[in-house]
C-alpha cells in the first residue's frame, strides 16, 4: 500500500470534526455531517468512518483482564516490560492509523479529501483536509 498518510499541505482548506463529550471524556467524535463536505463525500461513508473510529477508540479504552495483567507485569519489571511489547492501547492506536490510511486510500483521497490521524492532533479533533481547494493564502 502506498504511503498516502503524509502530512497534508498547509495551504489546504480544513474541516474539523470535534470531540463528543456528551458521554464523558472518552475519545469519541461527533457524527454530524459537516456542510463543507456536501457534494464531496457521501454522508453514509462519513458516518461509517466516524462510527468505526469511535468504536475502535472505545475498544482501546476498555479495561479488562489483559490490561490488569499488563499493568501488573509492568510494575513487577519496573516498567521495562514496555520495551519488549506494546500495550493494548498502543496496538489499537496502530490499528486506528492503519484504518485511517485505508479510508484515505479507498474513499477520501479519490474525492480530493484526506483524513488526518487524530493522534497527530492530540486526540482533540479529527481533521479533514480538502486537497482540491486552498484557503486563499
Amino acid at each position: 500500500m502506498d504511503d498516502i498518510s503524509g502530512i497534508p499541505p498547509n495551504n489546504c482548506q480544513k474541516v474539523f470534526i470535534q470531540r463528543d463529550f456528551s458521554e464523558g471524556t472518552s475519545v469519541k467524535f461527533l457524527t454530524k455531517f459537516p456542510a463543507e463536505l456536501n457534494g464531496k463525500l457521501e454522508t453514509d461513508v462519513f458516518v461509517r468512518t466516524i462510527t468505526q473510529l469511535n468504536s475502535m477508540f472505545s475498544e482501546a479504552e476498555t479495561l479488562g483482564g489483559r490490561n490488569y495483567c499488563e499493568s501488573c507485569l509492568a510494575c513487577l519489571t519496573a516498567y521495562t516490560s514496555y520495551i519488549c511489547f506494546d500495550t493494548h492501547y498502543e496496538k489499537m492506536l496502530k490499528k486506528i492509523t492503519k484504518f485511517i490510511a485505508e479510508q484515505n486510500q479507498d474513499y477520501y483521497v479519490p474525492r480530493g479529501l484526506m483524513l488526518v490521524d487524530p493522534v497527530e492532533r492530540g486526540l482533540r479533533t479529527l481533521e479533514i483536509c480538502l486537497l482540491t481547494e486552498n484557503n486563499g493564502r
